[in-house]
């Protein structure tokens, strides 16, 4: 599948350089940073957040996971909870459930970056589809989306077999 009209021409129009890599469905971003032979933490992966009326876009590393407490206490919100995948479907027709691009000026939504993808010199991330993803400098895709860069995530707990 060709990258969405719409995105295309969102990074075009920021004379933005990146490149466009397919692979076979990967669903969560653990998954793509395996096919795409990639560390998990260079892999962004997009959470999107309900919080007081309102949705909020964030980017964090795929080997990472949201601090909910951090995100009320951040963004200044009384409560907040994950968006539903009824929602999700709503907030991003042209994506396939769960696989949206981290531009947030496409879906009016605020985006947040995790400060820990800005120790990553590249990223990576869904184009739309679960088998297309974009590959780009962060520093270009931080000039390109001006996100409000916070620390929202914490490290995922390591599952024991015991």
């Amino acid at each position: 599948m060709p990258l969405a009209e719409q995105l295309q021409r969102f990074l075009d129009s920021h004379q933005a350089k990146y490149a466009i890599s397919s692979h076979h469905t990967a669903f969560t971003a653990r998954e793509v940073a395996a096919v795409e032979h990639l560390p998990a933490r260079e892999v962004a992966k997009v959470v999107v957040v309900f919080g007081d009326g309102k949705y909020h876009m964030i980017l964090i590393p795929a080997n990472r996971l949201v601090d909910f407490q951090e995100v009320r206490h951040t963004l200044g919100l009384s409560q907040a909870r994950l968006a539903t995948e009824e929602e999700l479907g709503k907030l991003f027709p042209d994506c396939e459930l769960g696989a949206m691009p981290p531009i947030g000026a496409l879906y009016g939504l605020p985006l947040y970056l995790d400060s820990s993808l800005l120790d990553e010199e590249m990223i990576a991330f869904n184009a739309g589809t679960h088998r297309d993803v974009i590959h780009m400098r962060t520093e270009a895709f931080r000039e390109m989306t001006q996100p409000a860069v916070v620390s929202l995530a914490r490290e995922a707990a390591l599952r024991h077999g015991w």
